[in-house]
Parts: C-alpha cells; sequence; structure tokens
C-alpha cells in the first residue's frame, strides 16, 4: 500500500440549482471568500491558478491547479494538481430531490515532505483533517449560494 496515495469522494446536497452551484464552483479565486480553509488562490492564466489550504492541522498545503475540463452542460469541472499534492479533482454536479448534489472526488499523491515522512501515524488524521475542510466547505457553499 502507498501511504501517500489517497482518494476521498465527498457528496454535498445542496438546495440550490445546479446550475448556480456550478456558476459559484467554477469561480475558484473566489473560495476564499466562502471556504475558510481555502486561505488563498491567485489566477495564473484563464486555466491554471495556485491555491494555498489549511485546514485544523497546521501546515499549509501549496497547489498548482490547471483546468483539464469545465464542461457547463454537463456539469463537470476538473483539474490536474501539482505541488504538495499531485493528482487531480472533479466535481460534478447532478439536479437532485430539487436542489443539487455536488460529488466532489479527489486522488492525489502526497509531495509534502512533512506530510510523507508522518505517512503511516499520520493516515488517520490527514484524513480526518481533509473531511473536516469537507464540512466547512459545504457550509460555506450553502451560505454563499443564499446570498447568490
Amino acid at each position: 500500500m502507498n501511504w501517500c496515495h489517497y482518494r476521498f469522494r465527498t457528496a454535498w446536497q445542496l438546495p440550490a440549482e445546479p446550475e448556480a452551484v456550478y456558476a459559484v464552483l467554477e469561480r475558484a479565486e473566489e473560495y476564499p471568500r466562502w471556504w475558510p480553509q481555502v486561505r488563498e488562490v491567485t489566477p495564473l492564466d484563464a486555466h491554471t491558478a495556485t491555491a494555498r489550504f489549511r485546514s485544523v492541522i497546521p501546515y499549509d498545503l501549496r497547489v498548482t491547479a490547471h483546468e483539464t475540463r469545465r464542461d457547463p452542460e454537463a456539469l463537470v469541472l476538473e483539474a490536474a494538481l501539482s505541488g504538495d499534492l499531485e493528482g487531480r479533482a472533479r466535481w460534478t454536479l447532478l439536479a437532485h430531490h430539487g436542489g443539487t448534489r455536488a460529488l466532489y472526488e479527489q486522488e492525489v499523491e502526497v509531495r509534502k515532505p512533512l506530510m510523507r515522512r508522518l505517512a503511516v501515524p499520520g493516515r488517520p488524521l490527514f484524513r480526518a483533517n481533509h473531511a473536516l475542510m469537507m464540512r466547512s466547505g459545504q457550509r460555506g457553499l450553502r451560505r454563499r449560494l443564499e446570498v447568490v
């Protein structure tokens, strides 16, 4: 088993139409306004940005995200990640019970040296840290959708 490899899958039920959710999620540079753990997003060009994340554990993760798919018809956003995390992340939105089911999938290999050294004993903590970040993101997105 590669202890530095992670696969996450999180589903959020949101009280807004899929197109409204997509309109918020496609503007990654605005994530820090509603998702506290996304500390900053800096666009590099029309398809690439750097981002800094920090959740409960006191360390920052820095990644460069390069858009690989932006499909407003299929309601899919996907990016290749490099930096402290190498891999991919994808949002897929579906109409569900009068709102939206937002599925977030991420498959990454940790490259940050400290996290690699702590891969085995830290794995449960890293997974819990990610889960807390995702819960906070869902709350923030729900609030953001109320004002959009």
